[in-house]
């Protein structure tokens, strides 16, 4: 039996809960600052609940991370200096030298640390990516990728305060950073433009819009929409083309069953339970740690996702290209 430790009972936290509840090895201890999130959590999970971050990493035997972006840093390299495997929520870090500091610390205390980019596990982008490396499309030359919906909100508000969530390039478009260098290879330059950067937007703006252009060492393009201003619901999107062809993908066409109701707007897969994107990263997390095996998704892996975030944040900011920092 595994005993995992959930450190952050908001929404994320919820959400690892209901998969880990599936899997018959794994017993579950939360912990939260904020102690009826944290009663409630329990209640709804059966999980046993700790009162501070030394107690549950005595208790479990790995940990996994849903916390604020800006706290990932510190309680992160005290998960892995107490040498508890850890799964990082994406994004796994608000800066690069964030970042840093918890690949320092995995390989300093020779501990797993795994940052949760879980659109690798979506059968979709997967299906995609095998094919373009297998040459279905011949040389890839274009990609448009597009993610969003309405601004997320956070316990207290924090994804609105852009100097603790990173905004929409940081929490939102770092899927699909992620996924493009994944799939295309290493990126040589980023340029973004934000409305919520822009001097003419005015502060009660909560949401963002932002349109980024990376270019990958192959000299392919890719444009990547990442919006936080849509009032009619998520949506993920994209066209990869190549000199022999097209795939795209818009989940708004794909789903299945959609329903829609004044408070929510929820599109359903036909998807097993052990075939849902989540629970197929936090499996692949644990076999991994069991098993002493190669994890599903590097640590390096997520720093380079911070990084294209971090450029195309910069190139906002200062109007032109940048280069993504480097490990």
């Amino acid at each position: 039996m595994t005993t995992v430790g959930i450190l952050g009972a908001g929404g994320m936290g919820n959400v690892h809960a209901n998969h880990y509840r599936k899997m018959p090895d794994v017993d579950l201890v939360v912990y939260d600052v904020d102690r009826d999130r944290r009663a409630q959590f329990a209640d709804r999970h059966r999980a046993g609940t700790m009162e501070s971050l030394e107690q549950i990493l005595d208790r479990c035997d790995v940990a996994d991370v849903c916390l604020p972006t800006d706290l990932h840093a510190e309680i992160g390299v005290r998960c892995l200096e107490a040498g508890r495997p850890t799964l990082m929520e994406k994004p796994m870090a608000a800066s690069t030298s964030d970042a840093r500091r918890l690949i320092e610390a995995s390989r300093e205390s020779a501990t797993p640390l795994m940052p949760g980019q879980v659109v690798r596990f979506f059968p979709e982008f997967a299906t995609a990516r095998r094919l373009v490396l297998e040459g279905a499309v011949g040389t890839p030359a274009a990609v448009r990728m597009r993610r969003g919906g309405k601004a997320p909100q956070g316990a207290g508000g924090w994804f609105k305060d852009h100097t603790r969530s990173g905004g929409v390039l940081l929490d939102l478009a770092v899927h699909d950073f992620d996924w493009l260098r994944w799939t295309l290879g290493e990126v040589v330059q980023v340029y973004s433009r934000s409305v919520r950067m822009s001097p003419a937007t005015p502060e009660t703006v909560e949401g963002d819009y932002a349109l980024t252009t990376l270019t990958f060492d192959s000299g392919c393009v890719a444009h990547v929409e990442s919006t936080w201003l849509d009032p009619s619901g998520f949506r993920a999107a994209f066209e990869v083309c190549g000199s022999d062809g097209m795939i795209e993908y818009d989940s708004r066409q794909a789903s299945t069953l959609r329903t829609v109701t004044e408070a929510m707007t929820r599109a359903e897969a036909p998807l097993a339970g052990d075939d849902d994107p989540y629970f197929r990263q936090l499996r692949g997390f644990l076999d991994a740690v069991r098993d002493h095996a190669e994890l599903p998704v590097r640590a390096e892996d997520g720093f380079a996702a911070v990084a294209i975030a971090e450029a195309a944040i910069e190139s906002c900011r200062t109007g032109t290209p940048t280069i993504p920092n480097a490990l």
